[in-house]
């Protein structure tokens, strides 16, 4: 007879419910895969899936071994003020982009927002609302919505330089000469 109830493990549960969300975005990209779906790959209960991780952004970002849940990013780019902000969120920005593991999800993520309008929406959703869409709102003076859209769109135009189109003059640099040179203009949109 079928055990019912809850599993038992904490970290077992956890670890199938990553292996399956890992599964199910790599299967069917982020926009497609579901939280009933990955439940149903990990034999869990979708509520359990909420109660390890949250939301999507936040599962996703775990499964792809993000360095920040996108919840807390606004906290931690914020943490030592405004003045450093520009240099916390590129350092998070490019650390995330140079790991081999977090890279090939988020590549898959950038260029599916090429293809579709519906991976243009996730892109969006993603990086606009779940992570960067926070910070918006700790960020003083007039217009800081598009000056926050402002930033992300310069990370991202950087990402895919750097990234997808493997310009030699940006992929050759050193990640941290690229943080170096890019947190003042970046910083600029928070100032």
């Amino acid at each position: 007879m079928a055990r019912s109830g809850r599993r038992p493990g904490a970290t077992d549960t956890r670890a199938a419910i990553l292996t399956a969300a890992q599964a199910e975005f790599a299967a069917k990209g982020y926009d497609r895969a579901t939280i009933r779906g990955i439940a149903a790959g990990a034999k869990v209960d979708p509520a359990l899936v909420h109660h390890y991780f949250g939301t999507k952004e936040d599962l996703f970002a775990a499964s792809i071994d993000l360095p920040i849940r996108p919840s807390e990013l606004a906290d931690t780019v914020m943490a030592e003020g405004v003045e450093s902000a520009g240099r916390n969120i590129t350092t998070i920005f490019f650390t995330t982009w140079e790991n081999p593991v977090t890279r090939a999800p988020l590549l898959a993520m950038l260029r599916g927002a090429f293809d579709t309008r519906h991976g243009a929406d996730v892109l969006r959703e993603f990086f606009g609302t779940a992570m960067l869409g926070r910070v918006a709102g700790l960020i003083p003076g007039p217009e800081a919505e598009i000056r926050v859209a402002l930033a992300v769109s310069h990370l991202i135009g950087v990402a895919v330089l750097r990234y997808v189109l493997g310009f030699p003059s940006l992929s050759d640099v050193p990640v941290a000469r690229l943080i170096d040179e890019m947190s003042p203009k970046i910083q600029s949109y928070f100032a």
